[in-house]
């Protein structure tokens, strides 16, 4: 039954994926993939050329938006899941990788731009309402390479996950590390590297990113353009 399923799945997802009209292919995508995903809500609008991998992972709100080269990838681990909450837009050529019993939650009208990159296998949780520019990065694991017998990639790796919580804005191009929290309505200046957590409404940007100032109108921190790129 197993086999059957999977085999339903390769095929559906591969014929359909490649069909380019709007209104052909969307439709056909939102009509027929209900029978291979964990759900998929109403107005649904999938273009064409994008790859879901273990889509009985996958879960998709209403108004969900995806364009072209998309990737989702739910494979690893029977307990993975994704979940793209209602309104939530993605440009091209956002990656999604769960890899190994990850829960990535991306919550109600957050919109990530092309090429946004976001990878277990720590769970991730990014909030309503978030603007998150091209090219970020967002990897909720650290490898360990303590070891210096063994090569890195036949070590471990640690997993603590990352919250980006409602309201945030990423500029172009910022990284987020493993074990971060990023406070409600903060905003991060493109190009930082975020190691440690965010308050709530601050302004943070460099590598790796500082605190410059709150949204709340409190004092601004006295920090120079060379502790902000150092």
């Amino acid at each position: 039954m197993f086999k059957l399923q999977r085999l339903i799945t390769i095929v559906l997802t591969t014929l359909l994926a490649s069909i380019p009209s709007k209104a052909i292919g969307s439709n056909l995508r939102t009509l027929l993939y209900p029978l291979v995903f964990r759900r998929i809500g109403k107005h649904v609008f999938i273009q064409d050329g994008i790859e879901f991998i273990s889509p009985e992972n996958i879960e998709l709100g209403n108004h969900v938006r995806l364009h072209r080269g998309t990737y989702i990838n739910a494979n690893g681990n029977k307990n993975n899941q994704i979940y793209l909450a209602d309104g939530v837009q993605f440009e091209q050529g956002v990656n999604i990788t769960a890899l190994n019993n990850t829960k990535i939650l991306i919550d109600e009208s957050t919109f990530l731009g092309p090429y946004v990159c976001i990878a277990g296998p720590g769970n991730i949780k990014i909030g309503k309402n978030c603007l998150i520019a091209a090219n970020c990065g967002i990897f909720a694991n650290n490898h360990i390479f303590s070891d210096l017998t063994v090569d890195i990639a036949a070590q471990d790796v640690t997993r603590e996950g990352i919250t980006i919580e409602d309201g945030c804005w990423l500029g172009h191009g910022v990284t987020i590390l493993d074990g971060v929290t990023i406070g409600r309505g903060s905003v991060i200046g493109a190009g930082s590297v975020v190691t440690k957590n965010i308050p709530p409404y601050s302004v943070a940007v460099g590598v790796p990113a500082k605190v410059i100032k709150s949204r709340k109108g409190e004092k601004t921190l006295n920090i120079t353009q060379e502790q902000i790129v150092t």
